[in-house]
């Protein structure tokens, strides 16, 4: 399953291994943007992100890596500043050019291989990739991600890749996330399940919410082993300010579709990336961010396939309580 992303100035690329259950995906500004991010988990992962929250003075950034393998995993941000530096893409400062790249990771050394994870040349690799259209499911950061994992990753539920793009007039928001949740991803209309944590007897979803509250919780869960990760991306004009602002909105999506969501064992995050000059309310920016990131979910878990073992929300008998 392939889309277009549809908004001039961005350029998406994976890396993906199957074999080893990881990944990593970047997305690529050419001619750079303005960003800025809003962390809500309790358990991120990332490097260089810093410049992107509160009161920092850092330019434009020129990609974003999204990868598996945990804090490991950070090395392909390396393969990523050399492809950038290859091109001449980046801040000049007097001879040099110095690229700015954000990266934030999963954990998916459960399955798979436990001592796998992408490093300088796999993120190298995902830059050749970059096109102006995108697979989704499990390829690249999605590959190893897994959603609902209050019984271990072992009886969870494929996560993966989704990009969602919403229109209004001329105004553009795109949403390129990474599900690997604590937590279920349900219909915002029904509460149903679509994907998350399976009961080891049935084989059905053991809905998380209704579990939890009846005392069903494990003494060690997967500590910090899950994360939903979004990128926004806006033909509009922002502000680093009004990016955060976008990306605190952009949570709403979140909070629609995961349940439970931004728990001590995820690190939720969003980076909102300006990328136009058009004027826009920022207000309406943040809307429509939280709803493509909340459509972008779900396309994530509808277009994952089936992996080592960890099966696809098609694959699973629906709710029946």
């Amino acid at each position: 399953m392939e889309k277009e992303l549809g908004i001039e100035g961005i350029l998406i690329g994976h890396h993906t291994d199957s074999e080893k259950a990881t990944g990593c995906t970047v997305a690529i500004f050419p001619h750079g943007a303005t960003a800025g991010m809003d962390v809500r988990g309790g358990s991120p992962g990332t490097r260089a992100c810093d410049s992107l929250t509160g009161f920092r003075s850092a330019g434009k950034i020129h990609a974003v890596l999204f990868t598996g393998g945990s804090t490991f995993g950070l090395g392909a941000t390396d393969g990523v500043l050399q492809f950038l530096l290859e091109k001449g893409w980046g801040v000049k400062i007097d001879h040099l050019t110095i690229p700015l790249v954000p990266s934030a990771v999963i954990f998916d050394l459960f399955i798979g291989s436990s001592k796998a994870w992408p490093g300088p040349q796999e993120g190298y690799r995902a830059c050749l990739e970059a096109r102006a259209t995108t697979p989704m499911g499990t390829v690249g950061a999605g590959t190893g991600a897994v959603i609902g994992k209050l019984l271990g990753t072992r009886y969870g539920t494929k996560g993966g890749v989704g990009w969602t793009l919403v229109k209004t007039q001329n105004l553009k928001v795109g949403c390129l996330t990474v599900v690997n949740a604590f937590g279920d991803v349900v219909d915002p209309a029904t509460g149903m399940v679509l994907a998350g944590a399976r009961d080891p007897e049935k084989g059905d979803f053991l809905n998380a919410a209704k579990a939890m509250k009846k005392g069903i919780l494990r003494e060690i869960p997967d500590f910090s082993t899950n994360t939903t990760l979004a990128l926004v991306v806006t033909n509009a004009q922002l502000s680093r300010n009004a990016c955060i602002r976008v990306s605190q909105m952009a949570h709403g999506g979140m909070t629609r579709v995961i349940r439970p969501f931004h728990t001590d064992f995820d690190g939720d995050l969003v980076i909102t990336a300006s990328l136009g000059q058009k004027k826009a309310d920022t207000n309406l920016v943040g809307l429509m961010a939280a709803e493509a990131l909340e459509k972008s979910i779900i396309t994530a878990v509808k277009a994952a396939t089936s992996l080592q073992g960890i099966p696809s929300a098609g694959e699973i008998p629906r709710e029946t309580s």
